[in-house]
């Protein structure tokens, strides 16, 4: 197996750690890696990198990535079941499917996530009121547990509970079947509206509560009477088929600090609020470009400069979201540091595992530069959420401490029964577990 020592951060950038990497071409080789002892801080496993905090990477210690892991083994197309290796991700199977007709059931923001880390993370989409999470369509995954062996786990068990959003700590995933969504094209009809304020944004989201997709884009740097404006962005599968291209622009190098300043940003918000008519429009989009329009743009998180960002994703209880995410809103308009990429969604029941981070409500999701204080407005803004009855959304988070990720995630007592059993000695290991102390009593 390939190693060599590596310097490894997150989609954020804010969090850097050094370890020894190495790249498994197949199960019996990961094996063979923990068998070894690979590990001197514990062993963290790594797909594509995507998520933004600290939950993949384990400094001093080992990564095992599973880019050579990333082989389709087969596709029922009467069941729609299709196996692959941890390391296959989105984009490959919009490529490779979506001509058949199929599409992943669930994807995240970005077609650069892997299937291991979908499953990791129980990821949701724009369809999450519709469709759950991702996990919850898995049928059945084999898992390298920490001594080695390997294990068939099924939905309904407790080990696929914890595993189902247990940030990879219960094992190294070696294969997944799920089930693919059959559609009838390769486009989807959007409509998309401006909203004037929080109020309009949240009345317009519940009128377009059976859609099969729905997201909107809001505006972090409105105050007053506009506090909460966007966009809202419907969506509906279509019979239609386009050309498709995976052409992008790459950005090829660091901003400099300043160039995200809240002149900037509160420009760029107010001439991209104006982008959709005020009468609102209909067309026809490839899913590629609805599910994953920021994958136009490789490398995007280095607009944020060298030192990073922070995102900042909650989801709030339906009853009381609208005055936390007034209050949530107020605090970040007013510290002016917000990004322009600020989204709202609402979310269903549909969760996979004791710490999956979904649940029924309004999920808001934005980012902050890596600046000097960021960290207290972070606490600020994760005190509401608790407050409120919330959580924050663990594949994004690198800031939150361990007393209130155990207030948030209520099953934790479950998912940690489950890691004591199959890994007493905490072989598995990260940042983020050492830093919300998950191997704690």
């Amino acid at each position: 197996m390939r190693q060599s020592e590596a310097t490894l951060t997150g989609w954020g950038r804010a969090s850097r750690s050094r370890m020894q990497a190495g790249w498994p071409a197949h199960a019996d080789e990961a094996a063979a890696a923990l068998a070894a002892g690979l590990q001197h801080r514990g062993t963290v496993f790594r797909g594509a990198g995507r998520s933004y905090g600290d939950c993949a990477v384990n400094g001093g210690g080992a990564a095992l990535m599973t880019e050579r892991l990333a082989r389709i083994l087969s596709f029922d197309e009467r069941s729609g079941i299709l196996t692959v290796e941890p390391g296959v991700d989105f984009r490959t199977l919009l490529r490779e499917f979506l001509p058949l007709g199929f599409l992943a059931p669930v994807t995240p923001g970005t077609g650069f996530a892997t299937i291991g880390g979908a499953v990791a993370h129980d990821v949701h989409g724009k369809n999450h009121e519709t469709a759950g999470s991702f996990a919850q369509h898995v049928t059945s995954l084999s898992l390298l547990l920490p001594d080695g062996t390997r294990q068939e786990v099924e939905p309904g068990s407790e080990l696929f509970a914890a595993t189902a959003g247990g940030l990879g700590l219960t094992g190294f995933i070696t294969r997944v079947s799920f089930r693919m969504q059959k559609v009838p094209g390769n486009t989807v009809r959007v409509r998309e509206r401006r909203v004037a304020d929080l109020d309009d944004f949240l009345a317009c989201m519940e009128e377009a509560a059976g859609a099969t997709y729905a997201v909107g884009w809001i505006d972090g740097t409105a105050t007053g009477a506009a506090l909460g404006r966007g966009i809202l962005e419907t969506a509906e599968p279509d019979a239609a088929n386009f050309a498709d291209s995976e052409h992008a622009l790459r950005v090829p190098f660091d901003f400099p600090g300043i160039a995200l300043n809240p002149f900037s940003v509160r420009t760029f918000n107010a001439l991209y609020y104006r982008h959709v008519p005020r009468t609102g429009r209909e067309r026809r989009v490839h899913y590629r470009r609805f599910l994953y329009p920021l994958d136009a743009l490789h490398d995007w998180n280095r607009i944020y400069g060298r030192r990073g960002f922070y995102q900042f994703q909650c989801v709030l209880p339906f009853a009381s979201g609208p005055a936390a995410l007034t209050a949530l809103l107020e605090i970040i308009a007013r510290c002016g540091r917000a990004s322009f990429l600020a989204v709202l969604k609402r979310m269903g029941a549909g969760r996979a595992g004791y710490l999956s981070f979904p649940q029924p409500g309004f999920t808001l999701a934005l980012d902050f530069p890596a600046w000097d204080g960021v960290e207290s407005l972070y606490a600020e803004l994760c005190g509401i959420v608790l407050r409120y009855g919330g959580r924050v959304y663990l594949a994004k988070d690198a800031l939150l401490d361990g007393d209130m990720f155990r207030r948030m995630y209520p099953e934790f007592p479950a998912f940690r029964e489950v890691l004591s059993e199959i890994d007493p000695e905490g072989a598995i290991q990260s940042d983020m577990a050492r830093r919300l102390r998950i191997r704690e009593a």
